[in-house]
């Protein structure tokens, strides 16, 4: 009884220990999430996270990427200010202003990288870990961020101009609706690199799709030879497909980006195809990287760019996405 009385004793002994360095464990482990209720969502993280990005009031690729950010805060219990500004001095002070609330994390779209340069530089000397988004993956590493998540735009604009060149396209313009924005400039580029055949850059303002859509149908009755058009944007793609039309272009059709009435505008045949760098994941997956990275020091795709695209939407799978458009996520 003695041997069998002194070996239980050992046994609760041993099963305290383990009990009080579970609980050491668990206070102590870096990946525990908060229990406080200041993010007032389901995961409990409870972090501060400012978004800032260059996307135009009224820009519906932008309020897909803010459907993602604002999907992801809930998800994880964080707090999120989403502000976003296209005149690069008027972002770089919403940048410094986050800075100054001493955010948790900070996501950054990057335009203009020069612009922005000195602020983002400044949350990374405060200790704010940065991510950035959708455009100026060239220079984010060298502005100190974690990583960068969008497209390459290089690879995506030179499938769009081989898929062209397949089509027969002779002569095309690349309609750039953001002055000044690299990302823009970078696809139109890589259009030219394959396709083989004059291509002009035709600048017009997203800001005035009215506009917009005169000055490509000034382009087109001014120059009958032109038979391909790229659009850099879903909204800039739907005037273009109008001006087309009035212009009595037989041209062909192709845009980055997406939206419901480009869906639907593939689906009906009037869009050969759109390169969908999925916007939702952009700002779903910097809040969520962030929130890791906070809790967990995780950061995916060892510092190179995390991909989002490009993803082709097509003819195929046009109806598919086309409702997944219309509820704001893709």
């Amino acid at each position: 009884m003695m041997r069998r009385s002194r070996r239980w004793a050992s046994v609760a002994a041993l099963s305290a220990t383990m009990l009080v360095l579970a609980a050491c464990s668990s206070d102590n482990a870096v990946n525990a999430e908060k229990t406080t209720d200041a993010g007032g969502g389901k995961g409990g993280y409870g972090y501060k996270i400012a978004v800032v990005t260059h996307g135009a009031a009224g820009d519906a690729f932008w309020s897909i990427v803010k459907n993602g950010v604002e999907k992801a805060g809930a998800d994880m219990g964080d707090t999120i200010n989403y502000s976003s500004d296209g005149d690069p001095q008027k972002q770089a002070q919403l940048i410094d202003a986050a800075v100054n609330q001493k955010v948790d994390g900070l996501v950054v779209s990057m335009a203009n990288p020069d612009a922005l340069k000195a602020s983002v530089e400044k949350a990374v000397a405060a200790g704010i870990p940065v991510i950035t988004i959708n455009s100026g993956a060239s220079r984010s590493k060298e502005f100190g961020a974690l990583t960068h998540i969008g497209q390459d735009e290089k690879v995506a604009g030179e499938a769009v101009g081989a898929e062209l060149k397949n089509q027969g396209v002779k002569k095309a313009v690349c309609v750039i609706h953001e002055a000044g924005n690299v990302g823009l400039e970078e696809r139109c580029a890589a259009v030219a690199s394959t396709l083989g055949a004059p291509i002009e850059n035709l600048q017009v303002d997203i800001n005035n799709l009215q506009s917009s859509q005169a000055t490509i149908k000034a382009k087109l009755q001014a120059d009958t030879a032109i038979d391909g058009v790229v659009t850099l944007g879903g909204p800039v793609a739907t005037v273009a497909s109008a001006a087309i039309g009035e212009a009595g272009s037989s041209a062909k059709l192709a845009t980055f980006d997406l939206n419901a009435d480009v869906a639907k505008a593939v689906q009906d045949g009037k869009i050969l195809f759109a390169v969908d760098q999925q916007p939702y994941l952009q700002g779903y997956q910097a809040v969520v990287m962030l929130t890791q990275y906070k809790s967990n020091l995780n950061v995916l795709g060892g510092g190179q760019q995390v991909l989002t695209g490009p993803a082709l939407v097509t003819k195929d799978n046009a109806a598919q996405v086309a409702q997944l458009a219309a509820a704001g996520t893709r």
